[in-house]
């Protein structure tokens, strides 16, 4: 069983370790959640798990045999959060690959190192999903699908077939994407909206149909 620490805090990080706890409930003991990487000051518990360090210790912490799972996504600071992690260094082998046990992953399907695939997810047929993929409960992908690196997936996302999803793009609550589309770069669909269409890079876009809202508000550091 691998010790895994989740790189992030209350909330999405919590909601990830606790999924792993609920596999090891249903017989899955292929991962351990050990706690939380945070670099807030002075937080030694998050919702009673224990913090063991932050991104600076991550090195000390392979050393310790932990596996990692990288979570800090956010919409409108992708950008910042993806440049984190490139500066954390951690090793791909130290980055798991998690599917819970309630979910369908067609057996064709490519996962890169640190995707992790919540409850009731369906993912059909040759759909490739790139590093650090999170895909959130109730969400369904279609087959042939090509998604990116460090993509969001909210809750109840529904996207068709044949899409190309770039690296760093975000997907809001039950948002809904057709087939053949193509989404760019640290892209973001909002809550609820339905895409009908492409989406550019760098934008945000809302509604149903999704129409162009504003660019995202990405500040590099």
């Amino acid at each position: 069983m691998k010790k895994v620490l989740i790189i992030g805090g209350k909330g999405n990080g919590t909601v990830l370790g606790e999924a792993i706890i609920d596999a090891n409930n249903k017989g899955f003991h292929d991962f351990h959640f050990s706690g939380f990487v945070n670099d807030r000051d002075n937080l030694t518990t998050i919702d009673g798990y224990p913090v063991l360090g932050g991104i600076e210790d991550i090195h000390d912490l392979c050393k310790q045999d932990y596996y990692f799972v990288y979570s800090i996504y956010k919409f409108d600071d992708q950008v910042n959060r993806i440049n984190l992690f490139h500066k954390a260094e951690i090793p791909t082998e130290r980055l798991i690959t998690f599917v819970h046990p309630t979910a369908y992953v067609a057996p064709s399907c490519v996962l890169a190192p640190g995707v992790f695939i919540m409850p009731n997810v369906s993912i059909t047929s040759n759909t490739k999903l790139g590093l650090n993929c999170i895909i959130r409960p109730g969400s369904t992908i279609g087959h042939d699908n090509l998604i990116g690196d460090h993509v969001s997936i909210s809750a109840g996302v529904s996207i068709g077939s044949c899409n190309k999803i770039g690296n760093g793009s975000s997907f809001g609550l039950k948002s809904c994407v057709r087939e053949y589309s193509e989404i760019g770069e640290n892209s973001m669909l909002g809550m609820g909206a339905v895409l009908t269409k492409d989406l550019p890079a760098g934008e945000l876009w809302l509604g149903n149909p999704a129409k162009f809202f504003r660019k995202a508000f990405y500040i590099n550091d």
